[in-house]
């Protein structure tokens, strides 16, 4: 039995586990992340390794999934989302620390590699994961391989454009599918609701405390879960734009599934059912291709860890 450690970097909390390559977790370990401090966030990885391996001593490889642009030598952060590690050799510097391999993956391909491998993608050979949470990141299986890309920077798909000149976004470009469908984009849905037909978002209005200015996604969920028609409404507006960057994709990759994961997939059905209606009316020769069902993830809060420390265990 193979054993890895996986390591998932949030924005508030670091998760390590020991995984086996049935993507068994056997042992986890969860830290706050420390902000704004790269050093003490390598410290904290490197500690909680450290301790697992303790039980573990036959853990051969470590794999640390986090947000930003990862080198194809799987090792360098070319770019990071929110720590600030860009230009780090970020898999070098933790290997000296704890003695063993080390490989780093973007969080997307390392929660999408776990849903492949063992989750709602298992058992095909070409998949799409999309997680929907504050962004909207993927992962790309071609031919049973993680599709990383020239640069290592494939499966951004939250930053194809779906709105030329639409809405501008935190990369520095206007109409960005993540700007339309992450769950940021609910609350902005139901913010302009509420500027304009504020008797219409009256219940969301109320779910965020009476103030508009506060109205965020998970407000906008709780009064969809109650059958507000706003809500309902800004669902609608998201899932139109999801669909239609979803279909895009599927014309250029052709999968056999596409996987939905994160935050806002916890909305279940009423995500799923827009989501597929707008995928269906948008997919090109979609009376002639194969069905591509399109399902919610089934990895849970581990799926990045358990990713990232299979992917430790691939070449």
């Amino acid at each position: 039995m193979a054993l890895s450690i996986g390591v998932d970097v949030g924005g508030t909390k670091i998760a390590a586990g020991v995984v086996d390559d049935e993507g068994k977790v056997l042992q986890t370990i969860r830290r706050d992340s420390p902000a704004a401090d790269r050093q003490a966030i390598i410290d904290t990885i490197t500690t909680v390794v450290r301790r697992l391996r303790e039980d573990f001593p036959d853990v051969a490889t470590v794999g640390i999934g986090a947000a930003g642009f990862v080198s194809s030598d799987r090792n360098t952060m070319a770019h990071g989302t929110n720590l600030d590690w860009t230009g780090m050799r970020i898999g070098d510097v933790v290997s000296e620390g704890v003695g063993l391999p080390v490989v780093v993956e973007n969080d997307a391909n390392a929660f999408g590699w776990a849903e492949a491998r063992f989750g709602a993608a298992r058992g095909k050979r070409n998949a799409l994961i999309v997680a929907i949470g504050t962004g909207v990141g993927g992962a790309i299986i071609v031919d049973g391989h993680l599709l990383r890309g020239a640069a290592g920077f494939g499966g951004e798909i939250g930053h194809i454009n779906v709105v030329p000149g639409g809405r501008p976004c935190g990369c520095g470009l206007r109409g960005c599918l993540e700007r339309y469908s992450a769950g940021t984009a609910l609350g902005v849905n139901a913010w302009e609701l509420a500027q304009f037909r504020p008797d219409y978002a009256a219940r969301i209005i109320e779910l965020s405390g009476g103030n508009p200015e506060h109205i965020s996604g998970k407000a906008v969920t709780a009064a969809a879960r109650e059958g507000d028609p706003a809500a309902l409404e800004c669902y609608e507006q998201l899932t139109h734009w999801l669909g239609v960057g979803l279909a895009d994709m599927c014309a250029l990759l052709d999968p056999e599934v596409i996987v939905i994961a994160g935050g806002l997939a916890e909305a279940g059905d009423i995500l799923l059912a827009p989501t597929r209606k707008a995928f269906a009316e948008n997919l090109t020769a979609g009376t002639h291709r194969p069905a591509i069902p399109v399902v919610l993830a089934e990895g849970g809060q581990e799926a990045g860890l358990v990713g990232a420390a299979d992917l430790a265990r691939q070449p």
